[in-house]
């Protein structure tokens, strides 16, 4: 009987002790991890350098307004010539300075490109937006991933006390059958069942060590912290108090923030500016020039001037690619098709995010719900647990009987942080579904 009581003494501490983190690792909250992330994830750093790559392309569609400067030196040996009458007959040597030098300095100043410049600019600067909206679009599933990884670990790490609480209270058990197996009171054959049961259950927290172990190293190698870095996830996020609110402002909210949203528009921009560059093409081009030239010797009088000649001009040019009306027809329809396909995904991104809002919303509020049923049964699992351990303490239950209402207890407490967590898991869902993680 003291040994019934002593395990009916023992059974609650192995409840409570799900509460104490047995590991001496310092708490990191997720708002910590993302920080990190932020700095040292490799899958994140491509897109700072995609985009910083597509900053750099608008420095050079803006050089593409400064002067081409195009200059020339030429030094060459110029064999002697003859001249002939026009029927080839009358041969006659006609000896040139053999020494030739040519040197030549032009200068076009575009004016009017028919706005192929400025559009130029224009797409580089949209391309560099798209590249943050990406950015951020990476930084928003990183930060998805992460809560994942987190609240699994938080998840198993419960499982894990709860397996150890259970293990606790099968061996104290197995303890008070075999005693009562050499008194004569108990069979080989419950020894044997509890034996079952102890391997299932180290079974299991084997299983749970290798899961906890794997969440770990993904948490820590996509944050980028450093390699042996024990995540112990902060119990105060259980307590914390998230808004509910309605659907229509998570709506709004997606429609306005959402990375995907953001991505899907500016294709439908950058779409719209390579239009306009293909019908620039059939519109003149006017530049500015000026040149100096120094040519020797004179070659175009007979017999040669062993001078040098050299000028210089400034004027204006004017040219148009007459091919252009009927060849930009054929591109400048297959930039509208582009267009419309890009607003035809746009219009698909609003629809799947909106679904994805209303279900993770409805998904959210269920979690509430679940929240309230789970303690509803944690409070009927305790009352259950008093209830058995008050009449085992008097002989009027059999172990298995108190073992069950432990393990309804158990599996009751386990769930309700579950449900917390699930709580906090749609929650963090609903922000990366409106760009807001």
């Amino acid at each position: 009987m003291n040994n019934l009581r002593l395990l009916a003494g023992l059974l609650p501490v192995a409840l409570l002790s799900g509460g104490v983190c047995s590991y001496g690792q310092s708490v990191i909250t997720l708002e910590e991890i993302f920080e990190a992330a932020e700095t040292n994830s490799a899958q994140l750093r491509p897109s700072f350098t995609a985009q910083t790559e597509a900053e750099r392309e608008i420095s050079v569609a803006r050089a593409g307004r400064l002067p081409d400067i195009n200059a020339s030196l030429s030094l060459s040996y110029i064999g002697n010539g003859f001249t002939t009458e026009r029927s080839f007959s009358d041969y006659q040597k006609a000896p040139i300075p053999h020494f030739g030098n040519g040197l030549s300095l032009n200068v076009t100043q575009p004016v009017y490109t028919g706005g192929a410049q400025t559009y130029a600019i224009e797409l580089a600067e949209l391309k560099s937006t798209a590249a943050r909206y990406a950015t951020d679009f990476q930084r928003n599933n990183i930060r998805f991933q992460l809560t994942g990884f987190y609240l699994d670990i938080y998840k198993y790490t419960n499982l894990r006390r709860v397996i150890e609480s259970n293990i606790f209270a099968a061996r104290k058990v197995l303890e008070e059958m075999r005693a009562r197996y050499e008194q004569g009171t108990a069979l080989q054959n419950d020894i044997t069942r509890y034996e079952l049961l102890m391997s299932n259950l180290e079974l299991q927290l084997v299983r749970i060590n290798n899961t906890l172990n794997i969440l770990n190293t993904n948490l820590v190698t996509t944050a980028g912290l450093s390699d042996g870095t024990v995540i112990v996830p902060d119990s105060t996020i259980l307590a914390r108090s998230l808004p509910m609110g309605e659907e229509h402002r998570w709506q709004q909210e997606a429609m306005e923030n959402s990375p995907s949203l953001s991505l899907a528009r500016s294709a439908v921009d950058i779409n719209r500016k390579a239009e306009a560059i293909v019908r620039s093409e059939r519109l003149p081009k006017i530049g500015l020039q000026a040149g100096w030239t120094l040519d020797g010797p004179i070659l175009v009088e007979v017999p040669p001037i062993n001078r040098n000649l050299s000028y210089w001009y400034v004027g204006i040019g004017i040219s148009y690619n007459i091919s252009s009306l009927y060849k930009s027809n054929r591109s400048l329809t297959k930039k509208r098709i582009a267009t419309q396909r890009a607003i035809e995904e746009l219009n698909a991104a609003h629809e799947n995010v909106s679904l994805t809002v209303r279900a993770d919303h409805i998904r959210y509020l269920e979690a509430y719900e679940t929240l309230k049923t789970q303690e509803k049964s944690v409070e009927l699992a305790q009352r259950n647990y008093r209830t058995t351990s008050t009449r085992y303490s008097a002989d009027m239950a059999l172990i298995t009987d108190m073992l069950d209402a432990a393990n309804a207890k158990l599996d009751a407490e386990r769930q309700l942080v579950n449900a917390r967590i699930d709580i906090i898991y749609y929650y963090y869902k609903l922000l990366f579904a409106t760009g807001k993680i």
